[in-house]
């Protein structure tokens, strides 16, 4: 799973952004799910917070492609 952040005004959908990762990458590490976030959840030293992640990618619906 892949959580994507957008700045602010950019218009880019998920295929786009899966196609770009498929011709980077061989094949068994493409990505099978993407979810738009506003912003990766971070402590206050800026570490990311992994369970966090994990708690959006389990509750909320996301685009398989």
């Amino acid at each position: 799973m892949a959580f994507v952040v957008k700045r602010t005004g950019s218009v880019v959908h998920e295929s786009q952004i899966m196609d770009f990762i498929a011709k980077r990458v061989a094949p068994y590490k493409k990505i099978r799910k993407l979810k738009f976030i506003d912003a990766i959840p971070k402590n206050a030293q800026g570490k990311v917070l992994r369970r966090e992640l994990i708690k959006l990618a389990l509750s909320n619906p996301v685009s398989k492609l």
